[in-house]
């Protein structure tokens, strides 16, 4: 599963919902949390479901509702959304504090005959801190950085440079690998500094995330243009998998490309490039 690009849609828009395909976002996100006004909730709730449990909403990419944090109202806007007829492939859980509050999730979900992976958002002081818990908690499969919301919890001020966000910008997407689920970067704001965004989404490949949000469409093509490996790269990926193959298949334990040995995390970020390359159709 690729996640390069995650385009946010307010779930009280049932237009903008049904028109997010056309985005090219690998992840549509139907946002019932920031980007709903609490007097809206219901009505974003019914229209999330209305499109999702239609059969003629069929897109090729992965679908994500974004709940309000755990407890009643994530309960809402599960029992608001889910149905028999819905397609849903994942929850995004925001304000995600300790490995508990995805558990929590966890069992909402179970208690509404669903299983969802979960994409935590980890957003707040204590979120950053306990990245390494969240990541390995049961359902985790993505943490999702967010530094906009941090810079508030913390009082710092937020900069260009972004030094202020720079020590848990790097801890998430280190706790997210020694986890093995996927990393999410932060959101870009400036929606008119394309070239900003394309810098910003560069520095996420170069820290090691694996994808980027949007929140408008077009934001979504930079930042899938930014995670496609460039040619030597990708070149360096495929070698890696065909020399996995022909180790698998002399029955050799180790193997070595370009004079490096290749271990499991190199598989893995080779297997990684081929993904994203495979999603942008580059051959």
């Amino acid at each position: 599963m690729v996640r390069r690009s995650l385009l946010f849609t307010p779930g009280d828009r049932p237009a903008m919902l049904r028109k997010a395909p056309s985005s090219g976002a690998d992840v549509l996100v139907f946002d019932l949390e920031d980007a709903v006004a609490p007097a809206a909730k219901d009505r974003g709730r019914d229209a999330v479901h209305e499109v999702l449990a239609d059969p003629a909403f069929d897109p090729d990419a992965e679908v994500c509702l974004r709940v309000n944090p755990t407890g009643i109202a994530a309960d809402d806007d599960l029992a608001g959304v889910l149905g028999p007829d819905v397609r849903l492939d994942s929850v995004m859980l925001p304000k995600v504090e300790r490995a508990d509050d995805v558990e929590t999730l966890g069992r909402l979900l179970d208690e509404h005959g669903w299983s969802l992976p979960v994409i935590a958002l980890v957003e707040t002081a204590a979120g950053v801190l306990h990245a390494e818990a969240i990541a390995a908690a049961d359902g985790t499969d993505a943490l999702f950085f967010g530094a906009e919301d941090l810079t508030a919890d913390v009082g710092a001020t937020r900069t260009p440079a972004g030094d202020e966000v720079a020590y848990a910008r790097q801890h998430v997407v280190l706790a997210a690998a020694a986890a093995g689920v996927d990393a999410i970067d932060t959101v870009f704001v400036d929606i008119e500094d394309v070239e900003g965004l394309r810098a910003d989404a560069r520095k996420a490949v170069q820290l090691g995330y694996d994808g980027k949000p949007a929140i408008h469409p077009s934001q979504v093509a930079p930042i899938n243009e930014a995670f496609v490996p460039d040619a030597e790269a990708l070149r360096w990926a495929r070698a890696v998998l065909d020399a996995e193959a022909a180790a698998i298949a002399a029955d050799r334990g180790v193997f070595t490309v370009d004079g490096e040995m290749i271990d499991a995390p190199l598989l893995r970020r080779a297997r990684r490039l081929v993904e994203r390359a495979e999603a942008a159709d580059v051959r």
